[in-house]
């Protein structure tokens, strides 16, 4: 067998898993595993300015394409720590990455040794598997065995630590014969999607909600025509956006407290019956169990049996997953309809059509500073079918789920449970290295990209261009908001009179932070917009300089300092804070807008 140092085996399982790109920030304790990525050439490597950023765009990079896991390197201590929150974020919306830390020698150990932390013991809580490799002859199956629980039964992150001296030493290891590990996912049987649609048929108005399983499996085309076999209308969850078109006349809105539609909302409430595909009841889709559940039947498939019955107890659970239970529900469903065995469920999804024409919120503002509302029209009326946003939380995120639409899986990226503000730039990165030829449009409040805005350079060094919509109205506007009940505007106020911004700024000075030219020094180019006017010339402009630069474009737009995004405590108790559409000419961009065409 070939003799050679465990960190040049451990890139030789890699390669043989299927990866060709790393992000990461080298350090002396990680060195080994860099020389072997040097010296074997097969993966590809992004340099970071941040090691949690650099977690992030693997997330992004899994994200994007199905099959994809994203790597994420980095040296001892401070490095692993760094990748918590990455490592929380993929954790808890079941994505798969793999985080490699540099460590102390052996012999130093637990002796407090310079950047020497217990990473083990410290990510173990956010990982499927977390450990440090205290052999260096294990080195090779450590790695094996992580691919291995990655993508096994509910995908998620694995942490594996590499002592300097494990890394170093030779190790005999044959990669000609090495060979994968079989991927083990819980199938759902026959009797049980039998019986699961036996319940669905009992029903008058039943619902699918869709969820961030779906598309992790690579299961939407089975959703959808699950959904216009049966006639079922498909409510997905923030996670699940894009596995059935936004304009299918079976998608019904999405459901929940902030992230959600009008209609969706009051599809939910009128239903009676709910079958749940790899969705895990979030509480920003569900609010209260109590008003949730109420009147309605539930069915729930997860791939994760202590996912069954983790919020509430369904009616019945299957463990399955999500594409191997499609596959049969799709199979009896279409089965049965040959034969005639399905209801008709024309009037309920008529029901769930018209709630889509008429609930609507307004957007048509002409106000100066603009309105948020009116941002995501002009970006609706900008970017087509097959864009791909990417975002974190805050208002701006909350606002683009309730009028920004999404018709293909994977082209809404985001952190659905963890939400960590500084997010957006580097996932948006992620997924451009992934897929070079997608148009990705990131969207973040001016926190969001303040947070780890220094990432940027990374998108000009290695020539990822995107464009980043910053919606700037100098709050935390979301904590600002929840502010509201304790009647207070605390420590959330972003402005200050910036005395770099000159006479001539105007209002942009009191807003603080100029981030143009924040921009312009990471190696960018940016665009200030101040009315609505100026977004279409801006977006074309941003285009044309990423086809000239190759570099990411950060659109700033100026928002009144104060709005309030509809939101509330349980799914039949939303607050409107702004007036609502009264006809197609106050939502123009809507898709009741979309139908008439």
């Amino acid at each position: 067998m070939a003799k050679m140092t465990a960190a040049q085996a451990a890139v030789l399982v890699m390669e043989k898993e299927g990866v060709t790109q790393a992000f990461g920030v080298p350090g002396a304790a990680i060195n080994p595993l860099y020389s072997a990525l040097r010296k074997l050439g097969s993966i590809a490597h992004i340099l970071a300015r941040h090691v949690e950023g650099a977690s992030h765009m693997a997330e992004g990079y899994t994200r994007a394409v199905a099959g994809n896991i994203g790597v994420c390197i980095g040296t001892s201590g401070p490095a692993g720590t760094d990748m918590i929150t990455g490592l929380y974020s993929a954790w808890a919306d079941s994505i798969p990455i793999l985080c490699i830390t540099g460590q102390a020698p052996r012999a130093r150990l637990y002796k407090e040794d310079f950047q020497a932390v217990d990473i083990e013991s410290i990510s173990k809580p956010v990982t499927k598997w977390s450990v440090t490799v205290r052999e260096p002859g294990q080195v090779p199956q450590v790695f094996q065995q992580a691919f291995h629980l990655m993508r096994s039964g509910r995908p998620g992150p694995v942490l594996i630590d590499l002592p300097f001296d494990v890394q170093m030493a030779q190790i005999e290891f044959d990669i000609d014969t090495y060979q994968p590990l079989p991927v083990y996912k819980p199938a759902a049987t026959r009797a049980q999607i039998e019986k699961a649609i036996a319940m669905l048929n009992k029903a008058e108005r039943p619902l699918i909600v869709a969820g961030g399983g779906v598309i992790n499996a690579d299961a939407s085309d089975l959703l959808v025509r699950f959904a216009e076999a049966t006639g079922v209308p498909v409510i997905p969850t923030l996670m699940g956006w894009g596995s059935i078109p936004d304009d299918h006349p079976l998608m019904a809105g999405m459901c929940g407290l902030q992230t959600s539609h009008r209609y969706g909302n009051a599809t939910m409430l009128a239903s009676d019956f709910v079958l749940g595909i790899g969705n895990r009841w979030a509480n920003r889709h569900t609010g209260s169990v109590e008003v949730y559940t109420k009147g309605r039947t539930f069915v729930h498939v997860d791939i994760e049996p202590t996912q069954i019955g983790r919020v509430f107890t369904p009616d019945f659970g299957i463990v399955s997953d999500a594409k191997a239970a499609l596959e049969l529900f799709v199979q009896v469903a279409e089965e049965m309809k040959a034969k005639g065995q399905l209801p008709e469920r024309g009037q309920w999804a008529g029901e769930c059509h018209e709630r889509k024409r008429t609930m609507l919120r307004k957007t048509n503002f002409a106000d100066v500073p603009m309105k948020p509302q009116r941002v995501y029209q002009c970006m609706n009326n900008n970017f087509d079918n097959d864009t791909c946003y990417v975002s974190t939380i805050g208002l701006s995120q909350i606002a683009a789920a309730q009028f920004l639409h999404v018709y293909n899986p994977r082209h809404w990226i985001n952190c659905g449970q963890a939400g960590p503000l500084g997010w957006t730039i580097s996932a948006a990165l992620g997924v451009r290295a992934a897929d070079p030829s997608r148009k990705v449009v990131a969207l973040s409040g001016d926190y969001d990209f303040q947070f780890m805005i220094e990432e940027l350079a990374v998108g000009a060094q290695f020539k990822l261009p995107y464009i980043h919509i910053v919606v700037n109205n100098s709050y935390l506007g979301l904590i600002r908001q929840s502010q509201r009940g304790f009647e207070m505007d605390y420590c959330v106020q972003l402005g200050f009179d910036n005395v770099n911004a000159g006479p001539d700024a105007g209002v942009e000075a009191s807003y603080g932070v100029d981030h143009m030219k924040v921009v312009e020094g990471l190696g960018c180019k940016a665009i200030r917009v101040t009315k609505q006017e100026e977004m279409t010339p801006a977006i074309q402009r941003a285009e044309a300089l990423m086809a000239q630069f190759k570099v990411p474009v950060v659109i700033e737009v100026m928002l009144e300092r104060v709005t309030n995004i509809a939101m509330g405590t349980e799914i039949d108790n939303i607050t409107e804070f702004e007036a609502l559409a009264e006809g197609l000419e106050d939502a123009p961009t809507s898709l009741a807008a979309a139908m008439l065409d």
